[in-house]
């Protein structure tokens, strides 16, 4: 125990001397630091080794020390291990158990000898005989959670952590549902979740690519998102966020967002980031280009990254209205500042009723233990009066 807060304090000294303007978070209760932006792999099945380790060098150099491996691509998967040699430990590495190269394809399996000879492939490529966060991929059913329980498949991750060749357990997930599930869990430690300003309207647990899920996305932050990010922030759960830009850049232009206006990657980050479970955006780069722009979130000034302003509330909220999007959490007293509005706004509309009564008497804190400490709006991206509407919380619900 001694060694390794000795090891956490040497590595977030490593850090802090590191010459970069790059800010760092914790990735939830694991004592890993890590940078607000990181590298996904994607890129490095379109470049060579040479190109792959200029790259490398360049996101290194500039403060980058996470990076999501989620492709069974041999050439993928030796490109970041030529990249990455001699810099190994300054890279933090979410690598996925459960992906396999099978017929000239990335596959995804739940078969333990495939799942065995993927992971083994993945430390042979990287020149490692551990990574950082074992990823299990992409869980995007309940049903699919529910098999991986007491499974094979789940003895052999938590085997892979026993043998230290994984030190944390993670779960990827575009499904809020599934995801909230892993985050109560108790042996998630870590998940890697799609999360933007299209994706948070999704309804209920779908998934962007269901037939018809962009379609019909909803005013304001799906109640099952608000909970789940309101989870991992309470309980300290790393997440890790995929799909920032919309998936293949589609929010970076208002021809293909599904918001139907554009947004600047500095816009999409700092969405994500105003969140305060979130612990980095993980970013598609393909190019050295690609990175020097993204990079630039390191110096980019606030109005830059003023995502209010995108299409006047993002044609959805107006100033002053709640969109349950939970950035004004943490309360300092705990109160789930969004669950108690998203029960407001339904009894002003719909009038009360026991089952909101019955859910609101459930919530860990309420309205009437707010302290009006202010600390909310200071976060609160559509400067909503949070301290008069705990009043009338209150008002409504008794306490």
């Amino acid at each position: 125990m001694l060694l390794a807060a000795v090891m956490l304090v040497v590595g977030c000294k490593q850090q802090s001397e590191k010459k970069t303007d790059m800010q760092f978070r914790p990735l939830g209760n694991t004592g890993l630091m890590v940078s607000e932006i990181s590298i996904g792999c994607g890129g490095f099945e379109k470049i060579d080794s040479a190109a792959s380790l200029e790259l490398m060098t360049m996101a290194l150099d500039s403060g980058m020390n996470y990076i999501d491996i989620y492709d069974a691509s041999p050439v993928t998967r030796s490109n970041i291990g030529y990249a990455l040699q001699g810099r190994r430990d300054e890279m933090i590495i979410q690598g996925h158990i459960g992906t396999v190269w099978a017929n000239g394809q990335h596959t995804r399996t739940r078969d333990l000898d495939s799942t065995r000879m993927g992971f083994e492939d993945l430390l042979t490529r990287l020149g490692t005989d551990h990574i950082e966060v074992g990823m299990i991929h992409i869980t995007d059913s309940r049903e699919e959670w529910e098999e991986i329980q007491n499974s094979p498949f789940l003895d052999y991750v938590f085997k892979l952590k026993k043998e230290g060749k994984i030190k944390h357990i993670g779960l990827s997930s575009h499904n809020a549902e599934v995801a909230l599930m892993a985050a109560k869990s108790g042996w998630v430690e870590v998940i890697m979740f799609s999360l933007n300003p299209a994706f948070d309207r999704l309804r209920g647990g779908a998934i962007p690519w269901e037939k018809g899920a962009m379609d019909n996305l909803q005013a304001g932050i799906d109640p099952v998102r608000v909970e789940f990010y309101d989870y991992c922030a309470t309980h300290h759960i790393g997440v890790t966020v995929m799909k920032t830009f919309g998936g293949g850049g589609r929010l970076l232009d208002e021809k293909t967002s599904p918001l139907g206006v554009g947004y600047t990657p500095e816009q999409c980050i700092a969405y994500c980031l105003a969140k305060p479970c979130i612990s980095t955006c993980i970013l598609g780069i393909d190019n050295l280009d690609e990175l020097k722009r993204d990079l630039h979130w390191i110096h980019a000034t606030d109005a830059e990254k003023d995502y209010t302003t995108v299409g006047k509330q993002e044609q959805f909220a107006k100033a002053g209205e709640c969109t349950y999007c939970n950035h004004c959490s943490p309360c300092t007293v705990g109160i789930p500042i969004a669950k108690v509005n998203e029960l407001l706004d339904k009894a002003e509309t719909d009038g009360m009723t026991p089952d909101l009564q019955a859910k609101y008497d459930r919530l860990p804190h309420h309205a009437g233990e707010c302290t009006h400490c202010g600390a909310c709006m200071s976060r609160c991206p559509f400067g909503v009066d949070i301290p008069t509407r705990m009043d009338k919380a209150k008002e409504m619900f008794g306490k």
